[in-house]
């Protein structure tokens, strides 16, 4: 018997299967799911505030000294300037606002990712400089945008899908006038970086070269747990307290330990103080 029509029909009609393959690739893809968060916040934007008192830009890439910077959504209004950085995550979500990294936790998966707050400080000092505005009138909003529940105490502006209108419509005493506002969205629209994947492209080639210097000056030895925020512990999630090792290669070196122990026995070891940098800094 000839196997090779067989064959040949069999994968004829597999030929979806590499497609199908692409297709879930793309779906999982963090710059996808970013995609689908910053569209919902788009979407509840113009849904939720109104355009006669709210005007919104999105996407915008702005020249900064060392390169460029992206911001998911700046809103302007005569209540302020609001710089919206858009998180699509699942999971508990634990951080403070002082701590470089914070921690998504999915079941036993844990996954560290920057300080959205200090990623969005650079776009709100950014615009700060190009406006010549006070700091006072241009406000960091952080939103979580996926399926993510906070299990530490969050800062007003680190808010929902469902309350980041709440908290933009909180802000209603004015603080710029109307011709302010519109010379605002001029100088955003003249300095702002013409919108396409070659921008892109550039942005994210900077950022490549940005990190990688910034992850060589890393590679030194770590100062003491004591002389840096207090950690969570990689395993449950509570906050964790200073110990020291009593024996094996770390003999009386001070290391972060579960405030749970023995019911966790969750550690940060010194050496794992050097910070991951994740695909998230790519949106910075």
């Amino acid at each position: 018997m000839d196997y090779s029509s067989i064959i040949v029909q069999l994968f004829k009609g597999l030929w979806f299967l590499p497609v199908l393959a692409i297709g879930v690739a793309v779906l999982s893809s963090p710059w996808f799911k970013g995609m689908v968060g910053e569209f919902l916040v788009n979407l509840t934007i113009r849904l939720r505030l109104s355009k006669n008192d709210y005007r919104l830009c999105k996407d915008v890439t702005l020249p900064t000294e060392d390169g460029t910077t992206q911001i998911d959504h700046i809103i302007v209004s005569i209540y302020g300037i609001f710089v919206v950085e858009t998180k699509n995550m699942r999971g508990w979500i634990f951080g403070s606002a002082n701590q470089k990294m914070w921690t998504q936790k999915i079941y036993k998966h844990t996954h560290k990712f920057q300080n959205p707050l200090h990623q969005n400080y650079k776009h709100t000092k950014t615009l700060e400089s190009i406006l010549e505005l006070p700091s006072e009138s241009i406000r960091s909003v952080i939103v979580f945008a996926g399926d993510s529940t906070f299990k530490t105490q969050m800062p007003p502006n680190v808010t929902d899908a469902g309350s980041f209108i709440r908290h933009i419509k909180s802000f209603n005493s004015p603080v710029l006038t109307p011709a302010q506002v519109d010379r605002v969205w001029k100088q955003i629209d003249n300095k702002r970086l013409e919108r396409g994947l070659k921008t892109d492209r550039q942005h994210v080639r900077h950022l490549a070269q940005k990190h990688s210097v910034h992850t060589a000056s890393e590679v030194k030895p770590v100062a003491s747990p004591k002389d840096t925020e207090t950690p969570i512990c990689p395993k449950c999630g509570s906050a964790t307290i200073q110990r020291t090792a009593k024996q094996g290669p770390n003999k009386g070196k001070i290391f972060w330990g579960c405030s749970t122990f023995p019911r966790c026995r969750g550690v940060i070891k010194p050496s794992q103080a050097i910070e991951e940098i994740n695909e998230d800094l790519l949106t910075s």
